[in-house]
């Protein structure tokens, strides 16, 4: 089960935690959130499908009792009371509709809200749990198809009882008719139950086809630039085909159930209308009915086709319904990284003052103050060793005197901030995505947009700070973007900052006048960078060389060129053999690597 939101906010300020030990058990505890609004749904939908049987029989009464000589003041009451029946249905269908749509919208914001909590719950484990294609397919498609299920609490109530008063009505006009309009739902469930059944199994393979082919999509959209400029735009995009051809054949299989089921929806209850009508016909041209109580029959088994219908499309729905909600409580289920480690005690605080930060796993060791660097022939390695530095993977890394996952996280995040190079820019004015979650003045933001040598930014968008930015920074260059998220890890002023390859998109020129004013913000306070880079090396205070995830050499970037041949090779890049670099034309000007 996963755990309960720590401050509920809104309607749903009284929501618990959700059932997720089975997809109707999650079902269920949609129904219970809301049993209040759920019941009268119930109770009028019962209410409108009962009085459809009312029609046929006022109708018999107007014909046996008022067109019978003298009936005329019988067959107006009786006219009378079909106009009050009429109008009393017309209201409850309306309240009826009225309130099956606000229990379908319940559950529809109910399930976003504990998806949305359990994306935000997951956090940075999010991308490694599950796809952004499975969580749009959650987002647009289960969400909907679990709402449309709740329906099933109101006209399926109303569809069970309305059948018993059909089935009692003609009990009192023919037990012979009776009997042949009860055998509709053993029928039913003997030709609809296996397809059912073959419903959820086609459901499910397209709904995880479906999932995986956005994912897919998603990926392609994104880095559409970046297989142009290496030539595999092709081979994703056949790739893709392939995949949209299949993810058709599967949808093909799920129409071909569906129509089955839908025909047998529309089939059924109008054989049964048959047998009956021609029944009862026959019984009426032999003296054993009125033309009265035909005329009754013929109505009661027509507003029977309305709950067979419901029986249908219940299960229909409630089929699909279970699928969706599996993919939901699949996705609920998942578990964060675990970097916390479970003890008797509550969370220790972080030291009081600037602490050293050790990471024993690779050796590395950051000094308060200064400006780390890490070299690693795999840049997963070094980033590795951020992630556990930062407190995002299980380790046994210290802060001060006490191992960091002891530490109460929530004083983790507050004063140690881990800056990936990829990390997401939201939609919204560039002072919003700069600022972050606080609002900062004019003064921090024009120091951070200097120190991060994102001015030309600023200047070049139609309206400046104000100008919008698309959601991941869509209409910005890669070394932009990059510069962007350096200017908001800045202005978050952290006491410890982790940074992941901040220079990696841009020119040599840009990069060094980063390095400098990197160097010059963080001046007194911790910070570490990721980098292969000469000109951000040369500024770092210590630079540690990790060779296979572990500490091979620590010292000066002059040092480490001296006495590391490994390391020189590394980080030379087409440099001379002095670890001079070129440098190129300016500020802003074309980035070193294709991430434009």
């Amino acid at each position: 089960m996963t755990e309960p939101v720590d401050h509920p906010v809104g309607p749903y300020a009284d929501q618990e935690t959700p059932d997720l030990r089975g997809p109707g058990r999650y079902l269920w505890w949609l129904v219970t959130r809301q049993w209040r609004r759920v019941v009268a749904g119930a109770l009028l939908g019962s209410s409108w499908m009962i009085c459809l049987t009312l029609p046929p029989y006022l109708l018999s009464r107007a014909i046996d009792d008022g067109l019978r000589a003298g009936g005329r003041s019988a067959l107006v009451g009786w006219v009378a009371a079909l106009v009050g029946v009429g109008v009393l249905n017309a209201w409850l269908a309306i309240m009826r509709h009225r309130t099956m749509t606000r229990v379908r919208l319940d559950g529809a914001f109910r399930t976003v809200r504990v998806v949305v909590a359990q994306a935000t719950r997951l956090g940075a484990a999010l991308p490694r749990r599950a796809t952004a294609g499975e969580i749009v397919t959650i987002g647009f498609g289960d969400v909907a198809r679990i709402a449309d299920t709740l329906t099933v609490t109101g006209p399926g109530v109303g569809a069970v009882l309305s059948y018993a008063v059909v089935a009692a009505l003609l009990l009192t006009v023919s037990p012979l008719l009776a009997a042949v309009a009860l055998l509709g739902v053993p029928l039913l469930a003997v030709l609809v139950g296996p397809l059912l059944g073959r419903l959820q199994g086609a459901e499910s393979a397209y709904r995880d086809r479906q999932g995986s082919l956005a994912a897919r999509f998603a990926d392609i959209a994104g880095g559409l630039r970046v297989l142009n400029g290496i030539g595999g735009k092709d081979v994703y995009a056949e790739r893709y085909r392939r995949g949209s051809q299949e993810l058709q054949a599967e949808g093909y299989r799920v129409g071909a159930v569906t129509s089955w089921i839908q025909a047998l929806g529309v089939g059924l209850p109008t054989l049964f209308l048959g047998a009956v009508t021609w029944l009862a016909a026959r019984m009426a041209a032999q003296g054993e009915l009125t033309v009265g109580e035909l005329v009754a029959v013929y109505g009661y088994t027509a507003v029977l086709v309305v709950p067979v219908s419901f029986f249908i499309e219940g299960g229909y729905d409630v089929s699909r319904g279970l699928v969706a909600a599996r993919r939901v409580i699949r996705f609920l289920s998942l578990e964060p990284d675990s970097t916390v480690r479970e003890a008797s005690s509550a969370p220790l605080d972080g030291p009081e003052s600037p602490s050293v930060l050790h990471d024993p796993e690779s050796g590395v060791e950051v000094v308060p103050g200064t400006l780390t660097a890490l070299v690693g022939a795999r840049p997963s390695d070094s980033a590795t060793v951020i992630d556990r530095l930062g407190g995002f993977a299980a380790s046994a890394a210290t802060w001060g005197t006490a191992r960091l996952d002891e530490i109460d996280p929530v004083q983790v995040r507050a004063r140690i901030l881990v800056a990936d190079n990829e990390a997401d820019l939201f939609a919204g004015t560039l002072r919003d995505v700069v600022s972050g979650s606080r609002d900062r003045d004019d003064e921090a933001l024009r120091r951070a947009v200097h120190a991060a040598v994102a001015q030309d930014i600023v200047r070049g968008l139609p309206t400046g700070l104000g100008s919008v930015v698309d959601a991941q920074g869509r209409n910005l260059s890669g070394g932009q973007r990059q510069r962007v998220r350096l200017a908001r890890a800045l202005l978050a002023e952290p006491e410890i900052l982790l940074a992941v390859e901040p220079t990696s998109a841009v020119d040599a020129h840009t990069e060094a006048v980063m390095a400098s004013r990197l160097r010059t913000a963080r001046s007194g306070r911790t910070t570490v960078v990721t980098t292969t880079s000469p000109l951000v090396l040369d500024r770092a205070d210590t630079v540690y060389y990790l060779v296979d995830g572990s500490v091979a050499a620590v010292g000066s970037h002059r040092d480490l060129l001296d006495g590391q041949p490994g390391y020189r090779q590394l980080v030379s890049r087409g440099a001379d053999d002095d670890g001079s670099v070129p440098v190129g034309d300016g500020v802003g000007s074309a980035p070193r690597e294709a991430t434009s």
